[in-house]
């Protein structure tokens, strides 16, 4: 299933992640959009990922693909976030990230803002990656029997995943241990 539509009229940003170093949190978040499968449909879940310490510092699930959802989920990345000076948001073209509603918060906030070229989901697979975590890790592959359990568990995967899930890159440490020791 395809959750981007880069196929719009609003303004396609640069990759300006490409060459950079990661050496700090809050330094790069990258976004993306997966489906969690209910017996009635698909809800969306727009994640928020610090690159330096992969943890997910914002997310929403919503039951549709429109805007609201990456908002709610950029503005509580952005909440609990202490210092966000230089920071560079890296998402996909899709018409969320793209649209005049969320960049705008992103200029407001002097967040410089980044995006794949096109078609080239490797330029976010960070991104890609969580979404795989999430799913093959912490069992949100599965088919929820409603919206209200997909968020119970959605909550409880990305809880764990934050403070449990231990990644080689970090050196066998968790997100929220390296995201705090650094922060």
């Amino acid at each position: 299933m395809r959750t981007t539509n880069s196929h719009h009229r609003f303004y396609k940003y640069s990759n300006i992640i490409k060459d950079i170093e990661i050496n700090r949190p809050n330094q790069v978040w990258v976004s993306d959009i997966t489906y969690i499968r209910t017996v009635k449909g698909f809800c969306y879940l727009a994640l928020i990922t610090d690159m330096h310490s992969r943890k997910i510092v914002g997310y929403d699930l919503s039951d549709s693909l429109e805007l609201n959802g990456c908002v709610r989920a950029l503005n509580k990345a952005i909440y609990q976030a202490k210092n966000i000076k230089q920071l560079i948001h890296h998402s996909d073209r899709g018409i969320q990230y793209c649209s005049n509603v969320y960049t705008q918060i992103l200029k407001r906030k002097k967040i410089e803002i980044s995006m794949t070229e096109e078609n080239h989901c490797y330029e976010n697979a960070m991104a890609e990656r969580v979404n795989g975590i999430l799913k093959d890790e912490f069992y949100l592959d599965q088919t929820f029997a409603n919206v209200a359990h997909a968020k119970r568990a959605t909550k409880n995967a990305i809880k764990l995943y934050n403070s449990k899930r231990l990644h080689l890159s970090l050196d066998y440490k968790t997100p929220n241990m390296v995201y705090k020791l650094t922060a």
